[in-house]
């Protein structure tokens, strides 16, 4: 396919439209199928089985003379990774979940066939009574979302140039390169608002604007950042999955605008869907002639390569990135001077992260205006997030920025499973901080999040419950940044280690009050000194959880225990003799003859000999054993 002109990219789009149209709600007159099967490819699906059913269903349809009537297509993330295998079937956009082989030729013959939906294998909304909900779009979980950067993912056929052009690709680019200048282009950027999604929230037009100097005169680059390390955190790799044409067309956009005619996409080696998708749309829109020279006869020129990471967490900052594209090992430089003046290999480079640069194309066809009218004052559009931890479903969901951190936990996310009460939620991973109870309604944007302590960060959102430990959830986080330091700066490489070495000692039941001032001291001399944002921001866990959940290190100090009952440590399993049977199930599992008594009579645990396995109380039916 050659897509020399701009009229050939339009006659393209009106090819497929018909299709598309099915798929959106809109007029489908004229598309050659009845029925379209959408069934999600996104990592977790695939985890769950989604290739080999798409597989069958192509066999089933085509065992039953259909296969020329039904078209059946893979496609990106849906959002509701806990419910997969996720299959819609269009045009009534019906809604099937946990989709199982032996349950498709019924859906097959009733439905598909029939045009009769089976309800028994539809989603079913747990928050309303278990009622069943027809329409992914009718659940609660998307009643809230408004998806820009989302907005092809589960829709379109990620593999397929066409499915991408039928929903306005490239149309943007074909827009900027003949209409407007390349500093009409930057401009728009900057007044739409967008700020970086990958952590720091700095301006993308301002960040393009210091590198489109001297156009022409000086090798350029544009950059993305596609390494997302944050434990818990799969945006930029679900939109790659679902939606790697749109990173293409933003990155030429943005190569136009600064000067640039050469990308690097830097992408973590672990995620071989979304990479194999990624090269898959480079060479089709290479062979296209919408990478390469003179894209659509207007002599711009723009191609782009992959560069694969080995999974260092500090390459997710920008500079480190840039020298590990270059082939040195990932380390940080000294800022200034700046990317956008001396990046990848020394020349300026553009880097966003692949969330920001999936809401450019939009932000250039529709204008500026359209995107300022979505989020808040100094937060605008929307921010793609990924739920996990004490949560009824977790996902990605994008809401408008000002969206409340109580409307993403219990009205989209379903709020905590098995009645527990919502504790606190972790936002901005290793980076960011722990955001309290009381703080629930807090409009979730940049400000708002750093004020309180924490951070927007890429996107992770981890809810807790009251059985998660704070001090342990510090440690957790804490962990992890000191086995991804890099070791470059005294500050980092020591000081983490420090901090981590005064929470063991606070969790093994040794600490001291004073441990509690050293501690900040501490984060805030290696906030002060460390060289990269990774060294920044790694008190932050620790910062937040003393700020808003000392009660709880006091306890582990000076009580000796753990109020959540997580520190092993500190835990102290206790028989209730009120409860207890005398059955002798708990004396017969515990492996050190910790617990004694006789048979009908209660029984009572050695404290100093219990090794705190937990055996004796998942052995036991009547609930007599606690742990405190």
């Amino acid at each position: 396919m050659e897509i020399k002109t701009i009229q050939a990219l339009n006659e393209i789009k009106n090819e497929y439209t018909s299709k598309i149209n099915m798929l959106t709600g809109a007029d489908f007159t004229g598309c050659k199928y009845k029925r379209q099967v959408l069934v999600c490819g996104g990592t977790g699906c695939t985890s769950s089985g989604s290739p080999k059913l798409i597989n069958i269903l192509k066999e089933r349809l085509a065992e039953k003379g259909v296969a020329d009537e039904v078209e059946v297509t893979m496609t990106g993330c849906f959002g509701l990774c806990a419910l997969g295998p996720i299959m819609i079937v269009y045009p009534e956009g019906t809604f099937y979940s946990r989709v199982e082989a032996d349950t498709l030729d019924e859906i097959i013959d009733s439905h598909i066939i029939g045009g009769t939906p089976v309800e028994k294998y539809l989603y079913r909304e747990e928050a309303d009574g278990n009622a069943i909900v027809h329409k992914l779009m009718d659940t609660r979980f998307y009643e809230k979302q408004h998806r820009v950067a989302l907005r092809n993912c589960g829709l379109v056929n990620p593999e397929k140039i066409e499915d991408y052009i039928a929903r306005d690709g490239y149309q943007a680019l074909a827009k900027a390169l003949t209409e407007m200048t390349p500093d009409d282009v930057i401009q728009t950027v900057l007044d739409s608002g967008l700020r970086g999604r990958g952590g720091g929230g700095f301006p993308t037009g301002l960040k393009w604007k210091f590198a489109c100097a001297n156009r022409g005169n000086v090798k350029k680059f544009v950059a993305c950042n596609a390494d997302e390390g944050d434990p818990g955190a799969f945006m930029d790799r679900s939109i790659l999955e679902g939606d790697p044409h749109a990173i293409i067309e933003a990155m030429a956009l943005a190569g136009y605008s600064i000067g640039a005619d050469e990308g690097y996409v830097y992408v973590r080696a672990e995620y071989p869907i979304a990479i194999q998708r990624l090269q898959k749309a480079i060479d089709q829109a290479r062979e296209a002639g919408i990478l390469g020279n003179n894209i659509f006869g207007t002599g711009f020129n723009f191609d782009m390569h992959i560069r694969f990471g080995a999974g260092a967490f500090v390459c997710g900052e920008e500079t480190a990135l840039m020298t590990s594209i270059e082939g040195q090992r990932g380390e940080p430089r000294p800022r200034p001077p700046f990317p956008a003046v001396k990046g990848l290999f020394g020349q300026p480079t553009v880097l966003n992260n692949v969330e920001t640069y999936a809401n450019i194309p939009q932000i250039v066809l529709k204008g500026a205006a359209w995107f300022q009218s979505m989020g808040t004052e100094k937060s605008k559009g929307t921010k793609v997030f990924a739920l996990g931890g004490k949560i009824t479903h977790t996902g990605l969901v994008e809401v408008p920025m000002g969206t409340t951190l109580r409307e993403v936990v219990e009205e989209i996310g379903g709020g905590i499973p098995g009645g527990k009460k919502f504790k606190a939620a972790q936002t901005g991973g290793p980076s960011g901080g722990c955001i309290p109870a009381h703080l629930i309604d807090t409009p979730i944007d940049y400000d708002n999040l750093i004020a309180i302590g924490s951070m927007m960060g890429s996107g992770g959102l981890i809810v807790m419950d009251e059985d998660n430990c704070m001090v342990d959830i510090a440690k957790f986080f804490l962990e992890f940044t000191v086995d991804e330091s890099c070791g470059k700066c005294t500050a980092c490489r020591i000081g983490t280690k420090r901090l981590l070495e005064i929470l063991d000692k606070i969790i093994s039941g040794n600490g001291e009050l004073e441990d509690l001032d050293r501690l900040e001291e501490l984060s805030n001399y290696i906030k002060a000194n460390s060289l990269c944002g990774l060294g920044q921001t790694a008190p932050n866990p620790v910062l937040s959880t003393l700020k808003y959940f000392r009660d709880e290190y006091v306890a582990h100090i000076v009580d000796k225990r753990c109020p959540a009952g997580v520190c092993k440590k500190l835990l102290r399993y206790r028989i209730i003799e009120e409860k207890c049977r005398g059955c002798t199930a708990c004396s017969r599992v515990c492996p050190v003859g910790a617990i004694s008594g006789t048979v009908k009579n209660p029984h009572v645990i050695d404290t100093s000999k219990c090794i705190k396995c937990g055996a004796c109380m998942e052995k036991c039916k009547f609930d007599a054993i606690v742990k405190e």
